[in-house]
């Protein structure tokens, strides 16, 4: 399940409970498509809520609220310039997970042709 031990050279632990709560938390975080959204736009470049708003086309308040969860999860990090508040990634990992994700769906859509079109 929580494979960083293992690619990091040390023995793979069974997760506690603990654990898989804290990897769900995260998880639920990114089952917002809004959410997966606001990570794409900062992809490359830190914005401030009105830059993330034209580039999401979310609402201010709603966008406010995706941005408090993602912060409360670790995903963006956040640094305030006079009256402006810049986001940006915490990281590049969260958007390697959605490439994981974007990998396994069209691996599924290719073999979901190989059936149907041997029919």
């Amino acid at each position: 399940m929580c494979m960083t031990s293992r690619s990091r050279g040390k023995p793979k632990r069974e997760p506690t409970p603990e654990l898989l709560a804290l990897i769900a938390q995260r998880f639920r975080a990114l089952a917002e498509p809004a959410r997966l959204a606001i990570l794409h736009a900062l992809e490359g470049k830190e914005r401030t809520v009105t830059e993330l708003v034209d580039a999401t086309g979310l609402g201010q308040g709603n966008l406010s609220k995706h941005l408090q969860q993602l912060h409360a999860c670790g995903f963006v990090g956040r640094r305030r310039e006079g009256l402006f508040v810049y986001y940006s990634l915490s990281d590049k990992d969260v958007l390697m997970l959605c490439e994981i994700m974007c990998n396994r769906l069209e691996n599924d859509f290719e073999a979901s042709v190989k059936v149907v079109a041997a029919r």
